[in-house]
């Protein structure tokens, strides 16, 4: 099975989708505890939330795999992105903190070097191909990692979470005009609770490529599932939410696209 699935588009703007996978190898499939099969933590839907981004010219790439197999937006060499309470690169744990595995059913050292080699690096090799095009077709590029987790999870962040969880690595992934153009757009709607770099500043896809210095800009979103599915199973899509939340993606990702073009046009 392919590692992931890329649709290409003719603008500066590439969408990373990095945990919306549901494949699973047979070594995880069968090891995965009674809480994990059902694939709590997956960002459910979000590729076709952001289908939209298609009309906009967008470039489109989309993980295979479950994060139970690799996460894509850890780095290869597992070091912790959050100080506080995380996964890894091999999430042994959901984020409530229950086993994701049975007991010594885990996937061996072997396996999981075997899903680096060939479902992380390829990833991370597209992302970098990509966005080397988009730079000599443009002069510029620009990354949109799209994320999305259920709204209440204690063991990761106190409360509710806010609607929108705009992670730029605390400024350092993007221009400074981009980002408060994002600001401006969010603080101008009542309707979406919304943070920049709160619980959730950015992994490692907007750590690693976000270079403005190199005229490449990215930006994590990190959305509240209760705003466009049911957060409990069977993860269902719910229409006119998903509906209401698009209409502020497209604002979102436009502001993006618009300003960054005023920065090199």
């Amino acid at each position: 099975m392919e590692p992931f699935s890329f649709t290409a588009g003719d603008s500066p703007l590439l969408i990373s989708i990095p945990h919306a996978g549901i494949a699973l190898t047979p070594e995880v499939a069968d090891g995965l505890s009674d809480a994990a099969r059902p694939l709590p933590d997956t960002d459910w839907h979000i590729p076709q939330l952001y289908a939209f981004a298609h009309s906009l010219g967008a470039s489109m790439l989309a993980a295979t795999y479950s994060r139970f197999v690799i996460d894509l937006n850890r780095p290869a060499d597992d070091q912790p992105l959050y100080t506080t309470a995380t996964t890894g690169l091999y999430p042994d744990v959901l984020f409530d903190g229950t086993p994701a595995f049975q007991p010594g059913k885990e996937p061996r050292p072997a396996q999981r070097k075997a899903y680096l080699d060939t479902i992380w690096h390829p990833y991370h090799q597209k992302i970098q191909q990509e966005l080397a095009q988009i730079k000599q077709r443009h002069g510029y590029a620009l990354l949109f990692d799209a994320h999305s987790i259920a709204s209440c999870i204690p063991r990761l962040f106190d409360g509710t979470l806010p609607d929108l969880n705009l992670g730029t690595n605390n400024s350092a992934s993007c221009d400074a005009n981009i980002e408060q153009a994002l600001i401006t757009v969010c603080e101008t709607q009542e309707q979406w609770r919304w943070v920049l770099n709160g619980r959730f500043t950015g992994g490692y896809i907007t750590r690693a490529y976000g270079l403005p210095a190199q005229h490449q800009h990215a930006l994590q979103l990190e959305l509240a599932q209760c705003n466009y599915m049911r957060e409990t199973l069977p993860f269902d899509w719910q229409e006119e939410k998903a509906s209401a939340l698009q209409t502020m993606l497209k604002k979102i990702i436009t502001t993006f696209m618009t300003t960054a073009e005023r920065l090199y046009h």
